[in-house]
């Protein structure tokens, strides 16, 4: 069985593990191999891709000019994943038993550790779904953004304010949270209609205040009713910066053609799905993966996430963003390429950020898996290396070693070796 945990692999006396932030020197990567087939070397500054060669082309002589290389022989380069549907106020806490603590502490610590375990599986940027009012009040979200702080340089942390009520006299107050929490420094309106007793006035508060902080709109619902999920598109159709609904696993039970209609009606108004292959979360009351295929040729933009990291919603959640394109083309039979792109290019569109692609001139956001192409790398995606903003932030090692001889005679594949980067 591989074992997963880091371990600093040998290295050649040019390469360091983890460069340092202040270092001004570019990060070379060497002898990576891209989707396309090519070996190539990636030469990255100030946080962007400087350029990219053949391989050895962008080598020097070896005095250093180049800066820290690192040697990729046997990865595969890709655009790092982004995790759109996360929720840090929760995470870690299937063990604790008893009711979710909300001390400010507990909160913060468990959303730093969570982030930075989706960061080793590849994750970049999170979104962090964190409710606010009740018996949250403010303090959940506070925590989150302290812990949002003390990343900083290692991942991003954006943040959806999630309140539970918003209509009538039992609303009121949340919606007053809502506010002051989008004042705070949320910077997405979400929540859970289906929760409301009023999920259309629930809708039409969130819509108000994301007008009124010119934000990202990303809701929680089941749609388990075609016509509702029909009228929140809707009315969210148009708003800029985007709308985002998920996990929306009703959809995969509505007959074909009330399915087809429905998402031609989310194409048409520009809404993302983003679904939630690894499992449910605390606001979803029914798990399950909407038909993806589907929605795809009708349009719709759609999205993978992680939902629940180990609390009681799936106490064996484990955030890993390439165990959701897994799951996407295995289950429910999308190519390889398609399934990484909701965990990558359609994730980062949701949040708002720019496109990464293995050429000059795009984001330093890249995520290095052995192995030789993409079916392979989401097969068996245990060794990683991890870039953000042009640094290598984390790696996860595994070697996988056979007893005998038989394997040394057979040739066969190992997931670690010592010349790993």
């Amino acid at each position: 069985m591989p074992d997963s945990r880091p371990q600093p692999p040998p290295r050649p006396p040019s390469s360091a593990p983890f460069p340092d932030s202040a270092d001004p020197a570019p990060l070379l990567l060497c002898g990576a191999r891209l989707t396309d087939g090519r070996t190539v070397d990636v030469r990255l500054g100030g946080g962007r891709i400087e350029a990219v060669g053949t391989a050895g082309s962008l080598a020097s002589d070896g005095t250093g000019a180049d800066g820290t290389r690192v040697d990729l022989t046997g990865y595969l380069l890709l655009p790092a994943p982004a995790e759109p549907h996360a929720h840090a106020d929760t995470a870690l806490s299937a063990d604790a038993g008893g009711p979710v603590s909300y001390d400010p502490q507990d909160v913060q610590r468990r959303t730093a550790e969570a982030a930075l375990l989706q960061l080793g599986h590849g994750a970049t940027v999170l979104r962090a779904h964190v409710r606010v009012g009740g018996v949250a009040g403010l303090g959940a979200l506070n925590a989150v953004l302290r812990a949002r702080r003390s990343l900083r340089g290692l991942a991003e942390l954006t943040t959806v304010a999630m309140p539970r009520v918003l209509t009538g006299v039992a609303g009121a107050d949340d919606l007053a949270v809502l506010r002051d929490a989008m004042k705070m420094g949320a910077s997405v309106v979400g929540g859970c209609p289906d929760l409301d007793p009023d999920p259309t006035g629930y809708v039409e508060a969130v819509l108000e205040v994301a007008s009124e902080h010119g934000c990202p709109v990303d809701l929680h619902t089941d749609a388990t009713d075609p016509a509702r999920l029909a009228r929140f598109a809707a009315m969210a159709g148009g708003l800029r910066p985007g709308v985002a609904l998920g996990p929306c696993g009703g959809l995969a039970r509505f007959p074909a053609e009330v399915a087809a209609r429905t998402a031609d009606r989310l194409a048409a108004n520009g809404v993302t799905v983003v679904c939630l292959p690894q499992g449910g979360c605390g606001d979803a009351d029914r798990r399950g993966t909407p038909p993806v295929r589907l929605l795809r040729s009708a349009g719709v933009r759609v999205a993978a996430g992680s939902g629940a990291l180990r609390d009681v919603s799936n106490p064996v959640g484990r955030g890993d963003p390439l165990e959701a394109a897994y799951l996407l083309a295995s289950l429910h039979g999308l190519p390889a390429e398609d399934a990484y792109d909701a965990v990558s290019a359609s994730a980062r569109a949701v949040l708002g950020l720019p496109e990464v692609r293995v050429e000059a001139g795009f984001p330093a956001e890249l995520l290095a898996v052995r192995g030789d192409r993409l079916s392979a790398a989401l097969s068996l995606a245990y060794s990683r290396v991890v870039v953000h903003r042009g640094r290598v932030v984390a790696r996860t090692s595994a070697v996988r070693e056979y007893c005998g001889l038989a394997a040394e005679e057979l040739g066969l594949p190992r997931q670690g070796r010592s010349e790993a980067p």
